[in-house]
């Protein structure tokens, strides 16, 4: 898994812990979790996207994903959650959920055309073809989400699902799942690394 361009472990866990910091600034941008002044416009996977320039804000996403990058390292993290809540009620008005699959290729009692399968090498290319699109997904869900009113109202949480042996930091607690009853969701496109494969969905309250 290390020739030519090939994305290697490491690398396809650095590719998505990157996909999930321009995801996370993408979502609080659209959502206007922050100020739009906060936030810089920025070129990545060939799009302009918004980044956020407040040093508290860049330094607590860090934080999240300096760990997060760990646990997908260790295959600890299946999941990451990004949820909206409204600060009044403490309601979850927004839940974006991104899955971590971890592809399996290995297949010792199968036959050569399996075996063949567990060489077969993904096009950084078209790993970062689909990340494009499902970042484009993202950016233009404002289109059917609901308006969030009460702007600067609203705060955002960063869930982790890790299995059982994972280390958990002391700074990181147990939290409930947060989901949304009755809500509607909206699955989106994911993508592949040659490790790994992302899909992504929202969950919102229909009405506020």
């Amino acid at each position: 898994m290390s020739s030519g361009d090939s994305i290697s472990l490491k690398g396809s866990t650095r590719t998505i812990t990157e996909f999930f910091e321009y995801s996370i600034n993408s979502i609080l941008y659209e959502r206007g979790i922050y100020p739009s002044e906060d936030f810089t416009v920025v070129k990545k996977y060939d799009l302009p996207l918004l980044k956020t320039h407040d040093e508290e804000l860049k330094q607590y996403i860090r934080k999240i994903l300096i760990q997060v990058h760990k646990w997908i390292l260790g295959k600890k993290c299946t999941k990451l959650v990004l949820c909206i809540i409204d600060k009044d009620t403490g309601d979850v008005v927004e839940r974006w959920a991104f899955d971590i699959l971890k592809m399996d290729y290995d297949n010792e009692n199968g036959d050569d055309e399996d075996k063949d399968m567990a060489s077969v090498k993904i096009d950084p290319q078209e790993t970062q073809k689909q990340i494009r699109s499902l970042i484009r997904q993202i950016t233009a869900s404002v289109t059917f989400l609901p308006e969030l009113t009460n702007e600067g109202n609203y705060t955002f949480n960063v869930l982790a699902y890790t299995d059982a042996y994972a280390k958990i930091p002391l700074n990181w607690g147990d939290s409930s799942s947060k989901e949304i009853e009755n809500g509607e969701n909206v699955q989106f496109k994911s993508f592949e690394t040659e490790d790994y494969k992302v899909g992504a969905q929202v969950s919102y309250k229909q009405s506020r």
